[in-house]
């Protein structure tokens, strides 16, 4: 079997590298070489001539705060660029997977959102997400698509890499304290997409096609994130300016952003978690390794 993984250098992708090995070839190459999800003619080609028997779209546009005054490269790399690839897959009979996110959502909801339930993003970002979600799923070509939330790893940038950069700069951290959300691990997203992609490859796997949450156990708010990523920082001797207990929690309305965020990121992942027989572990857990990781 050949997969074509977009996004390869990516947190996700980085580790999708790795998840995927064991059930085929897998070829990630980069925008030079035609990769480019904001060059759609260039794209095809590739997949075109890479003949995969899935693709794999671990690339996104995530500067969420730029999406607000430049929203064009967001909407086609996050739209238009799966919606093409979407019917690619369609055409080919190929399998896309492909990844979203809790921004879909407007985050007034009191309890985790599950996949059914209305989405009404707050910022473009969102909203490129969720056009992207629905033109796939509208191709009708077989697909996987996972909406995650708050995912860190040790590879790119991410919320754990900027609390240890801030930490080693100033004594006290100020983080919003009124989020909440499952900070989610790439290696668990690549893991869990691994495990799918064998079960819809199964004869009789075409049924599962379709949308699914992905996102570790348990929740939290940023500033406790944040105290997590200290407090596992300063076990393993790393040196610090701001130590876990000089976090200060803040509200949302004191750290003015440019794109709204969601006040509840929580996703519901029982339908993941039946439909594939998993267990997803709870968020801590996978913090504190990837700390380890970075840290050394």
């Amino acid at each position: 079997m050949k997969i074509l993984l977009l996004g390869g250098t990516g947190q996700v992708g980085w580790e999708l590298r790795r998840a995927l090995a064991p059930l085929g070839q897998v070829l990630a190459p980069r925008r030079a070489d035609g990769a480019d999800l904001g060059r759609i003619a260039p794209l095809l080609a590739l997949v075109e001539r890479v003949a995969p028997d899935v693709v794999v779209n671990a690339a996104a546009f995530t500067a969420v705060d730029d999406a607000e005054s430049d929203p064009d490269p967001a909407w086609q790399i996050n739209a238009s660029a799966p919606e093409a690839l979407a019917e690619f897959a369609r055409v080919r009979g190929i399998w896309l997977v492909h990844y979203s996110s809790d921004y879909v959502f407007d985050g007034a909801k009191a309890v985790p959102y599950a996949e059914d339930d209305a989405a009404d993003p707050v910022n473009v970002y969102g909203m490129s997400k969720l056009a992207g979600d629905r033109a796939i799923l509208a191709s009708g070509c077989r697909c996987l698509i996972f909406r995650t939330s708050w995912v860190f790893g040790a590879h790119g940038g991410n919320f754990v890499k900027t609390i240890l950069n801030l930490a080693r700069e100033r004594e006290t951290l100020r983080v919003v304290n009124d989020q909440l959300g499952a900070p989610t691990g790439a290696e668990l997203i690549a893991d869990v997409t691994a495990h799918a992609l064998r079960s819809v490859l199964a004869p009789g796997g075409g049924a599962l096609s379709g949308l699914y949450n992905l996102a570790a156990s348990g929740e939290t708010h940023w500033d406790e994130y944040a105290r997590v990523i200290l407090t596992e920082a300063e076990a393993r001797g790393l040196e610090l300016r701001a130590r876990a207990t000089a976090i200060v929690g803040i509200p949302t309305r004191d750290y003015p952003r440019p794109a709204r965020r969601p006040v509840n990121s929580r996703l519901n992942t029982t339908k993941l978690r039946d439909t594939f027989d998993l267990r997803l572990p709870f968020w801590e857990g996978a913090v504190r390794r990837v700390v380890e990781e970075i840290v050394g």
